[in-house]
């Protein structure tokens, strides 16, 4: 007879892993092999995925700030030899690029791979399918009037020489787009907290006089949030992803459970994401997630 997990230690097990915990320390308290959390966390991720398609259609977001953030997977960078800096894409340095709505605190889009053109292009692709934008007729000359684009979203994102090229091609006239760089002293200082000392913002378009609004400090805050909750992410530690797709299922996970059932302390009443975006009109327990 087959030895079928029930659906309340599944719950347990996922919400472990949500919660910060490694796969090894999920194991151990749970009485699991690493094999079976696994599968339960690629199950979960598909299931996550589904959920945010399903949900994340005709957004009506203000502000996105765009970031990405750095891990690695099986080894770093420096130690992969010739042939696999040539012919793996799945080892050393990846990213996770994404981005989060300055009002809501919603994260509509994400993707794990590397820091190319292409990747960029590919988040931005994801980000504006799920965007609402008004019908061709809108921007069409009406009583007498020349039309008009009217930008539907802001994107704020670093000076990274991809972002342009890609935020124009899938937002084109639709958005507002800046890039800031900040600058800091004694950024070389290894475990010694950076000083910032100015920053540098520049309009791309759409944003003529209002370089002010240009800002990555809440993505940048968030970062902290996904190092604590995501043990793959944590700097100096033995959690970092052995298999790129095991990073994926995790990033997935930890999305769905941010946007439909975390509570921020900058939202007014302890609103999740999902219901100050106007998604849901309560916060979701983690086994609603697990079976919406």
């Amino acid at each position: 007879m087959a030895n079928i997990m029930s659906i309340e230690k599944r719950n347990d097990i996922l919400r472990l892993l949500c919660e910060g915990n490694s796969l090894r320390s999920v194991s151990r308290l749970m009485g699991s092999n690493v094999r079976t959390i696994l599968t339960q966390l690629e199950w979960a991720a598909g299931h996550c995925q589904r959920v945010m398609d399903e949900q994340f259609v005709n957004l009506h977001l203000g502000h996105v700030e765009v970031d990405e953030m750095w891990t690695f997977v099986g080894k770093k960078q420096a130690r992969l030899t010739v042939e696999e800096k040539a012919l793996r894409h799945d080892i050393g340095d990846e990213y996770l690029w994404y981005g989060i709505d300055q009002q809501s605190m919603l994260i509509p889009a994400f993707l794990v791979g590397k820091r190319t053109g292409d990747n960029a292009r590919r988040f931005m692709r994801q980000l504006a399918s799920r965007l609402w934008f008004p019908g061709p007729h809108a921007s069409d000359d009406h009583a007498f009037g020349a039309g008009t684009y009217r930008p539907v979203i802001q994107i704020s994102t670093d000076a990274f020489v991809a972002y342009p090229e890609a935020v124009d091609m899938f937002l084109g006239p639709y958005a507002r787009f800046g890039t800031i760089v900040k600058e800091f002293r004694n950024s070389n200082i290894v475990y010694q907290p950076s000083e910032i000392v100015g920053s540098k913002r520049r309009a791309v378009f759409n944003l003529d006089g209002k370089e002010r609004t240009i800002c990555t400090s809440h993505v940048e805050r968030s970062n902290l949030t996904v190092r604590t909750f995501m043990r793959r992410f944590t700097r100096l530690a033995l959690g970092f992803s052995k298999k790129l797709e095991c990073l994926q299922w995790a990033v997935t996970l930890h999305m769905a459970y941010f946007n439909f059932c975390w509570q921020p302390r900058t939202l007014e009443d302890r609103m999740t994401p999902a219901m100050a975006a106007g998604l849901t009109n309560r916060p979701w327990t983690f086994t609603e997630l697990m079976g919406a």
